[in-house]
């Protein structure tokens, strides 16, 4: 019975940019709770679950210490790795500092860079996003702060409260926040004009196998042909769009959940 109801398990999900901890405590619980219940829906079909970054909007592992809350998503997500369905996290640049907790206590495997994978003969082209395209030069020198390892031992030296203070004021200032208080969605010129579509296109000229390429980052709901074989899905986000994409092993869907 157990070997047959492994077989049926053939959908792979991917959902990102869940920024839980904006706008406010109570905003970000219910969001978390919606979250949460979606994975228990979706862990009775699912081959593989990938969180393709940003599931929070301050993360930071200190030596003996992670930030406060998220009781219930990790309990589910401790639960859904138990049973032996694989979850893959893909660091994003809110979630930067993420470093072996969610692999030892989770069992949750960190990847840190684009990944191409093969499902059902398909392959799919991996990754959070940012820092990715041509442009946005400011960010990438910062990322590369944030990823310097005498940077992260400096900002370990801070108390855990003070560290965590800092960043979650500057979260409650920022773009994000705003969003989440106003339940307003987000909009883009036109998707030619977008650095991850740039991207997918300038990649595919180096790999034309590739069938799907899967973002995060850009909390823009899009999936759309870049030619006939290939298609390019930005996954949009779990602040007010509550978007993922679900690949049953012959097409691959961006979904609303809720709709």
């Amino acid at each position: 019975m157990e070997e047959q109801a492994a077989a049926n398990k053939k959908n792979i999900y991917f959902a990102s940019d869940f920024h839980f901890g904006i706008p406010d405590h109570a905003r970000s619980l219910e969001r978390e709770k919606l979250f949460v219940k979606w994975l228990d829906e979706v862990k009775d079909d699912a081959a593989h679950i990938f969180l393709m970054g940003d599931i929070f909007d301050f993360w930071f592992e200190y030596k003996t210490v992670i930030p406060k809350g998220f009781a219930r998503l990790f309990g589910k997500l401790a639960e859904i790795t138990d049973a032996g369905i694989p979850v893959s996290l893909f660091s994003g640049n809110h979630d930067i500092w993420a470093f072996d907790y969610f692999e030892k206590e989770l069992g949750i495997s960190l990847q840190r860079k684009p990944v191409v994978m093969d499902f059902s003969g398909k392959k799919f082209y991996l990754a959070h996003g940012d820092g990715l395209g041509p442009g946005d030069h400011g960010y990438k020198f910062l990322k590369k702060v944030f990823e310097c390892c005498f940077c992260q031992w400096l900002f370990r030296w801070l108390h855990p409260d003070l560290g965590a203070r800092m960043a979650l004021y500057f979260s409650g200032k920022s773009r994000l926040s705003n969003v989440a208080k106003e339940g307003k969605k987000e909009t883009s010129k036109g998707i030619e004009d977008e650095m991850l579509y740039k991207y997918a296109k300038e990649t595919l000229k180096s790999q034309p196998d590739i069938d799907y390429f899967i973002f995060g980052h850009r909390h823009l709901p899009t999936q759309i042909k870049l030619n006939e074989q290939t298609e390019l899905i930005l996954l949009g986000d779990w602040i007010t769009n509550f978007t993922y994409a679900v690949f049953d092993g012959e097409r691959l869907e961006l979904r609303r959940y809720g709709v």
